[in-house]
């Protein structure tokens, strides 16, 4: 069986500003509050951001460990940025168990509400191609239905 690209896209608009809504995509806390309870990111000791360490696109930036439930550990990413462009959005291709390639591009959009937070998902699964495109698509809704709500009372 060959291996395929699979694509998948979210957008939420959300009540807030891009200023707040970019300090907490990038922070490690909030990151997990918005993956919370299905996984978790660890990362190493005084990294609380994205934007706390220097980066060099398609080098990692670090390893971190990926739990299940915050306590079953299902595998390691080598968190790579490709771009960071502060305020605005990142394009993430991680190397990590369990994906062949796993790219993922979040980019905020301002509007007069607040504004809208994209993600686009491009990903190639080792293994059970079908079930891992729902997996995925189940993880990033519940993460979109997270933001909207943590940010519907803003």
């Amino acid at each position: 069986m060959s291996l395929m690209n699979m694509e998948l896209r979210f957008s939420s608009r959300l009540p807030v500003l891009a200023e707040r809504l970019w300090s907490d995509i990038t922070h490690m806390d909030a990151i997990n509050a918005e993956m919370w309870p299905w996984l978790s990111m660890g990362a190493p000791d005084g990294v609380r951001s994205l934007e706390d360490r220097a980066w060099q696109p398609g080098k990692p930036l670090f390893g971190s460990s990926l739990k299940a439930f915050c306590c079953i550990p299902v595998g390691v990413s080598m968190l790579t940025l490709e771009r960071l462009m502060t305020g605005k959005g990142f394009v993430e291709a991680s190397p990590m168990t369990g994906m062949v390639l796993w790219r993922h591009e979040r980019w905020l959009e301002r509007d007069q509400q607040g504004c809208v937070v994209h993600d686009q998902l491009t990903f190639t699964p080792r293994w059970c191609p079908r079930l891992s495109r729902v997996m995925v698509q189940l993880f990033f809704r519940h993460r979109h239905r997270r933001l909207r709500r943590r940010y519907r009372q803003c």
